[in-house]
């Protein structure tokens, strides 16, 4: 008795501590979710609002600025509150969100559909990549434009700031996000807080702004006027881009934490800015141009283009990390060549650097800026790329609900049709803007497609080539065990994607040297659908005969290769694995563009300069040099 009394005196103390611990662990997940996960949507208020107005056709009427706001109000409230917070970010595929993560969890779900739905996957993972483009470009703009406001003499002085602090922004991608995502969550925190302050002090101006909540306003407004109401949706929209930071960043942060922070802090500074820069404008006539700004006070007016220009260098440097993490699992998932990874950081296996893809897309950036010139003017081209990816996501989770979580079709059929006619509504009324910049969404969204899909393509066809013209391992392994060559001591491992061929620089080390090792390894990685794999399950390992083994090396899509670490795994399974006995052979191809390839010649050459430019295996693998033993062969496609 005396020792189950301790136990239950004990019992609640644990319980309080354990609390403590885990709301500690939650309210700092809470600001650093604030910052990563919310610097998009966060800075939506700065232009999204102004160019609703503007898109209005004639003066500005108080049933526009109702309407306007009430669209805003159900935009936040039916896409980010409903369908992403409510619904998407449960659809975790082993706590890792993102297009890719819910393709691979849909193809696992249904695999009779798995080719459509690799397709939607693709083109959603295009359009993210437009999305990374133009994210940093308008974001950055529209906060420094904010000197205009200040004085129309620096009207000039705001394209060269821009390409300063966006210049500045890539160059220090290469020391990593580790240092700069320590001040993301307190920085925005503040400017979450100060937009609603400024929202809260202009709601006194007019407070029947209110009403807007009603969605009869909304409705009304896109009946009373159809064809200006139409391109009001499109710039309607940017007060929901950045919802897909949300499903992105799931497995950085957990579920909780983002929702926490969406419904206590952003969602309500969201609504009170809007409604104060409503207030504001009916206040003033109709007639503000530039109400987030105009709205300040002179002695904040300065201070907050400070605090804005911060918030849209992280919102930018959330989208660039998506950009780099997106590009690492598409490589994993064999959907891009490889790609030279830095990891900037000893504890975080997600904070990596990409040399290539952050040039490509600071060029992309720079270029828009100077091109463009303006926020309002890349508005046009901002919504297309987010709106197709969101369609995207939608036709994925309905595969989820329906063949995953086993929903009754009616249920997950409505709940697809509610957010597919939203999402479509928004995606066509964003269509019409394709001559005023939209084309350069479309333009990125059909090139990284095209790569991606010729990618896929010419593996494929590689592949089958190659091993039409292989020797099955089992037949040569069982002829080498009764005429064994000459055997050299040590181990040699032979990486091949077709481990049930003999791999070609067995073949060639067999013909040019006339010796085999005592103990041959035909190695295989693979990827699996989910992000991360145990250690349990990373080897598989089958004997072959005396002189061959198989062994397979499962890695998810979010982690870096290891080769030598995985192969120490083998230690546990009887193989006593010993870097320094042991040589890598590796096949390198030299490919040739042939006129009977299955593919047109201009896609053979894209798919050779692609191969190409791949990283070195022996890096991306990350095997040591000294062991490694490359063979050359030429191969036509």
């Amino acid at each position: 008795m005396a020792l189950a009394n301790a136990g239950s005196e004990a019992e609640p103390i644990e319980q309080s501590s354990h609390s403590t611990v885990e709301q500690h662990s939650t309210k700092v997940l809470m600001l650093g979710a604030l910052g990563v996960v919310y610097g998009d949507i966060g800075t939506s208020p700065i232009y999204a609002f102004r160019e609703a107005l503007h898109a209005s056709s004639g003066p500005v009427a108080r049933n526009d600025v109702l309407g306007v706001l009430s669209l805003i109000v159900w935009a936040l409230t039916i896409i980010v509150t409903i369908k992403y917070v409510a619904f998407v970010l449960r659809a975790d595929n082993k706590g890792e969100g993102g297009t890719l993560s819910l393709m691979s969890l849909a193809r696992s779900a249904y695999p009779n559909g798995a080719k459509l739905i690799l397709g939607i996957g693709l083109c959603g993972a295009a359009l993210f990549f437009g999305d990374a483009i133009i994210t940093p470009a308008i974001s950055v703009l529209s906060a420094v434009e904010g000197l205009e406001v200040v004085t129309p003499t620096l009207e000039t002085y705001v394209v060269p700031i821009t390409l300063i602090i966006l210049a500045m922004l890539f160059a220090v991608q290469r020391f990593g996000t580790g240092r700069v995502a320590a001040v993301f969550g307190p920085v925005t925190a503040v400017w979450f807080l100060a937009i609603g302050a400024a929202g809260v002090y202009h709601l006194l101006d007019d407070p029947s702004v209110l009403l807007a909540i009603n969605p009869y306003y909304a409705v009304a407004y896109l009946a009373n006027t159809p064809t200006g109401a139409f391109v009001t949706v499109g710039a309607v929209f940017l007060a929901v881009t950045g919802a897909e930071a949300l499903y992105v960043d799931l497995g950085h942060f957990g579920r909780r934490p983002i929702v926490l922070a969406w419904f206590s802090v952003v969602f309500p500074c969201l609504l009170l800015n809007y409604f104060g820069q409503g207030a504001f404008v009916l206040a003033n006539g109709g007639k503000p141009t530039n109400p987030f700004f105009q709205m300040l006070p002179d002695w904040a007016l300065m201070p907050m283009v400070g605090l804005a220009t911060a918030a849209t260098v992280i919102a930018s440097q959330a989208v660039i990390s998506g950009a780099f993490s997106l590009t690492r699992q598409a490589v994993q998932l064999n959907l891009l060549p490889r790609i030279e990874v830095q990891h900037t950081s000893e504890m975080q296996s997600g904070q990596i650097y990409m040399p290539r893809v952050n040039l490509v897309v600071a060029l992309g950036v720079m270029l828009l800026v100077v091109g463009f010139g303006s926020s309002s003017s890349l508005a046009s081209a901002y919504g297309i790329s987010v709106t197709g990816e969101m369609l995207m996501t939608t036709i994925l989770l309905f595969v989820v609900m329906r063949f995953r979580w086993k929903w009754q079709l009616a249920l997950a059929a409505a709940l697809t049709l509610l957010f597919g006619t939203i999402d479509t509504g928004f995606f066509l009324a964003n269509v019409v803007k394709i001559l005023e910049g939209g084309w350069v969404s479309i333009t990125v969204a059909c090139g990284m497609g095209l790569i991606m899909s010729t990618w896929i393509r010419g593996t494929r066809y590689l592949f089958d080539k190659t091993r039409r013209n292989e020797i099955p391992l089992d037949f040569l392994a069982g002829n080498l065990l009764k005429k064994k060559p000459h055997l050299v001591s040590g181990t040699a491992v032979f990486l091949t994607s077709d481990p049930l061929s003999a791999p070609t620089a067995l073949m060639h080390s067999l013909k040019h040297y006339k010796v085999l090792h005592e103990q041959n390894v035909i190695l295989s990685v693979v990827t699996a659908p989910q992000p991360v794999v145990p250690d349990s399950e990373r080897v598989k390992m089958e004997s072959v005969n005396e002189l061959f083994m198989r062994v397979t090396l499962t890695f998810g899509y979010m982690e870096q290769p290891n080769i030598p670490r995985a192969l120490a795994i083998c230690r546990k399974q009887g193989w006593k694995f010993d870097i320094m006995t042991t040589s890598f052979f590796l096949s390198r191809r030299s490919l040739k563009a042939s006129p009977n390839s299955g593919m047109p010649v201009w896609q053979d050459k894209l798919f050779i300069g692609l191969a190409r430019s791949a990283a070195d295996a022996t890096e991306y693998f990350q095997i040591p040099t000294g062991r490694v033993v490359e063979i050359g062969t030429q191969v036509a496609i």
